[in-house]
């Protein structure tokens, strides 16, 4: 494995004539390279880890030892005391540090180098638990930062249980089975009913095509699908073989059949959002090397296809708040929700780090909002977040979709009969919301303007209470007692109802958040003692909680709306036994709000929330954040990205998921080690009346460490794939079946027919699909064993590459067919998706696969 990981951030912004009539040292800070290390774990025998900065001046200056801080982004918490005593740590707000030199802090001569040693307040897993985004600031010129040079990680190996080696990936990749491609089921995801009935249909470009006008959009969308497979224009004749597109009364809205003959193609359906499965499902019936170039034919496998979904809602959630997505991106992403049947988009549009939506009405909330850059005070733009740096033109830290941006989305979607569910988070996650109207405030107070600047104030500025929410920001949360807050929310709604009318796109919810709101917040607020003594019905903050979604959810219902939000929309905090729970809210169960609960982290005691709601009459989308939450990482591995707070998820995770018990099928804790199953003692099964509650299930990828469209599509796939399945796909018998043994025997088969359909049929089409998608290619596994290295991986399928000379394996590496037998360390292997794409790659070391 290669000793370092190098990730190379920004090097820009060094001109000397400016720099010096800013008074600002001339040295490039681009200069600089910074290289973390992760020392230590359990670091004086607490939970903690033993750090390293080292800073190195690879100018041809000297880099002086004082007149400068540095800052920097980490997602865990700092000792402010340097473990080295040359330095100062604090935390600004948020995931903001700064780093200021210590008395005696030495110049850094050209070539010379300087360790900084800290102590985090948890330990290293991954590199996710690493600093990111340096740049510096010098006192001289304290408004304006500098980005570093390049950034490395070195290579660590916690010593904790649960590892995720070669030889452990080995192990689990035995028991997959490796299933000829004729024995596969040819749709994705599984129909209800799939029959091959014998021959072949030859699609051509000449053909008829017989449709129902009903279906017009859909017979528009399926020619030009065609057309790209076969590079020419469809030419409909009167003659020939034929493609049809039919009304079949009866039949569930989103439900349809294929029927593939040798001289036709038959797709028939009730509704417009069935045909277009229909048309979906045709697509995944056909070869996947079609989709890498132009055919002068496709050769279509005879096909009796009945099919409807097991569930009607089937969401995937996008986070763009905390680093910003391009729209060329999310219409990509739609493409493949709608190819796998995902029929809703929740699209979580503003968070503390970033309000990505024009709103009209509100041209603050984009023009400061959604821009970061180095900033102390957030007047006019947010402080850089998760490694941003401190330009306000990263296109990851800073972005919006203006007005016809998401009128295009809109469309987009619903073309392809896609719900987008915009999500604005309130009251708390709020911080780019409250910042924004502050500068409206400071704006139009200048202006003399004092009604209308406070017109849309989120905070009361005598508010004195002190909070630090679970991503340690103290000034994020609206205050539900300000009148104002419900000028502002009626103003966004309105704006966003506008929009989805001028698109001519259905508006059926809006997502007002709900979540992670700390303790001690509106304590001290002026505004809440001032409606508290109004409103006898608010004897404590809490009650706060019940007044705001109240007012919120009339201001929705005004407008034909219902309300969604996060599962804490719908609980009534209460204590048993002196100690604080949660119950589902009586008060507000009969209003029909959706809930999308995401917490049922093992071992945390909230386990059955999800249970308890639906029991309790609340429509519920299932969210969990153990097997559904796609930016935690794949398995317990340094290298490998992702947050791990509630659980490791790789694909096996949605896959295996048991919406109506995932009790049952939950047998790893969060740390990935074997679950001790007594915590769902006393906990709510979900009853026959709950059962229908539930609306349905939600995939999610919050933004944090999603900086790229490369690492978007990477933590997404192939683990989609998995949800699809059991958010289509009828229940399983290995879900239902009592029988222990038996659950595993036929979990096991359906487990193999699963990633051999990935690995043979999906991951190919997906390579060159929509332009090719940067899908999650697995580690192999890798053994010794008798003086060979024997090697596997999870998708049957796919190519294993090899060297033996310590380079890494490329696409004309040797293919590995059988156990290799070599001598000495460097042997390295590597899995290959069909365009030359490489994975991550495993090797040997004196025998040891690491």
């Amino acid at each position: 494995m290669p000793h370092f990981i190098a990730a190379i951030f920004s090097m820009f912004l060094f001109i000397p004539s400016i720099a010096q009539q800013n008074n600002t040292p001339a040295f490039p800070a681009q200069d600089l390279s910074i290289h973390w290390e992760a020392v230590q774990n359990d670091y004086q025998n607490r939970p903690f880890s033993l750090n390293a900065i080292t800073v190195t001046n690879n100018s041809s200056v000297e880099f002086p030892g004082t007149g400068w801080k540095m800052y920097f982004n980490s997602a865990r918490l700092i000792v402010p005391a340097a473990a080295s005593g040359n330095a100062r740590i604090d935390l600004m707000n948020g995931d903001l540090f700064s780093l200021t030199p210590a008395a005696g802090f030495p110049a850094l001569k050209p070539g010379a180098s300087v360790r900084i040693e800290y102590v985090a307040e948890e330990p290293v897993v991954n590199i996710t638990d690493g600093p990111e985004g340096f740049y510096i600031v010098w006192d001289a010129n304290p408004d304006k930062g500098f980005p570093t040079g390049p950034f490395t990680i070195q290579t660590f190996k916690p010593s904790y249980k649960g590892l995720i080696t070669p030889a452990i990936i080995y192990d689990q990749n035995k028991l997959i089975r490796d299933i000829p491609m004729d024995k596969l089921t040819k749709i994705f995801p599984t129909p209800v009913s799939y029959q091959e009935t014998g021959g072949h249909f030859n699609l051509v470009s000449a053909l008829r095509l017989n449709s129902d006008e009903r279906f017009n959009k859909e017979k528009d969308e399926l020619v030009s699908m065609l057309e790209t497979v076969l590079g020419k224009k469809i030419v409909i004749g009167t003659s020939g073989d034929t493609l049809s597109l039919g009304y079949k009364e009866g039949l569930p809205a989103e439900g349809y059949e294929l029927e593939v003959k040798s001289n036709s193609i038959d797709i028939r359906a009730s509704g417009s959002a069935g045909m277009f499965y229909g048309i979906q499902s045709l697509k995944t019936l056909f070869p996947p090397a079609v989709w890498a170039k132009s055919q002068t034919s496709v050769r279509i496998p005879a096909v009796l296809v009945k099919d409807e979904p097991r569930f009607g809602y089937r969401a995937f959630m996008l986070d763009v708040g905390r680093n910003f997505q391009p729209k060329k991106e999310v219409l990509k992403l739609l493409d493949v929700m709608a190819l796998y049947k995902l029929n809703v988009f929740h699209f979580h549009l503003t968070d503390d780090e970033g309000w990505r939506l024009e709103i009209p009405s509100i041209p603050e909330l984009t023009s400061v909002g959604a821009l970061r850059g180095h900033t102390l005070d957030s007047k006019h733009f947010l402080p850089p977040s998760h490694g941003s740096g401190p330009d306000t033109n990263n296109t990851t830290g800073s972005g919006f979709y203006n007005r016809a941006d998401f009128i295009e989305i809109l469309r987009y979607a619903d073309a392809r009969h896609i719900m987008v569910l915009p999500e604005i988070e309130t009251p708390g996650h709020a911080r780019a919301a409250i910042k924004s109207m502050n500068a409206r405030y400071e704006r139009l107070m200048k202006e003399g303007k004092k009604e209308e600047a406070e017109r849309y104030l989120l905070y009361d500025p005598n508010d004195q209470s002190k909070y630090s929410t679970s991503q340690s920001w103290n000034d994020n949360i609206i205050d539900p007692a300000l009148p104002s807050t419900y000028n502002f929310i009626e103003t966004v709604i309105n704006d966003i109802v506008a929009i989805y009318k001028e698109a001519g796109v259905p508006l059926k919810s809006i997502h007002f958040g709900g979540d992670e709101v700390p303790e001690h917040v509106w304590e001290k607020s002026p505004a809440y003692l001032t409606l508290k003594a109004s409103h006898p019905e608010i004897q404590n903050t809490s009650d706060l909680w019940y007044y705001f979604y109240g007012r919120v959810n009339k201001l929705v219902k005004a407008r034909g709306l219902y309300l969604s939000g996060w599962e804490e929309m719908g609980l009534r905090r209460t204590k048993l036994d002196g100690n604080y729970m949660y119950v589902p809210n009586p008060d507000f169960e009969p209003e029909h709000l959706q809930t999308e609960v995401w917490n049922n982290t093992l071992g945390g005691g909230n386990e059955d929330l999800a249970y308890k709601l639906a029991n309790g009459g609340y429509s519920v989308v299932l969210t969990c954040v153990t097997h559904l939450y796609f930016d935690m990482a794949h398995y317990k591995s340094f290298e490998e990205p992702g947050y791990y707070w509630g659980a490791f998820t790789d694909i096996d995770k949605p896959f295996s998921f048991i919406p109506f018990d995932y009790f049952k099928n939950s047998n790893v804790d969060r740390d990935g080690l074997p679950l001790n199953k007594n915590i769902f003692i006393g906990k709510q099964r979900l009853t026959d009346y709950g059962k229908s509650n539930i609306a349905g299930l939600q995939s999610a990828l919050w933004g944090e460490n999603i900086k790229t469209t490369e690492r978007l599509e990477y933590m997404i796939l192939p683990s989609m794939l998995g949800f699809a399945e059991r958010a289509w796909a009828k229940d399983p018998d290995w879900a239902t079946i009592a029988d222990t043994n038996i659950n595993k025997l036929l979990y096991a088969d359906a487990w193999s027919f699963f990633l051999n359909s990935v690995g043979k049929r999906e991951l190919p089409m997906l390579d060159y699909y929509r332009g090719g998608y940067n899908y999650r290619i697995p580690k192999p596994g890798l053994v010794f064993e008798n003086g060979r290295y024997a090697a596997n991986l999870q998708f049957p399928g796919m190519v294993i590459r090899y060297t033996t000379d310590g380079k890494d394996p490329d696409s004309k590496s040797r293919e590995y067919k059988d156990p290799v037998s070599a001598t000495g360390n460097g042997i390295k292997f590597r899995a290959f998706d069909t365009r030359g794409r490489g994975g991550a790659i495993a090797e040997i070391n004196q025998g040891n696969p690491l």
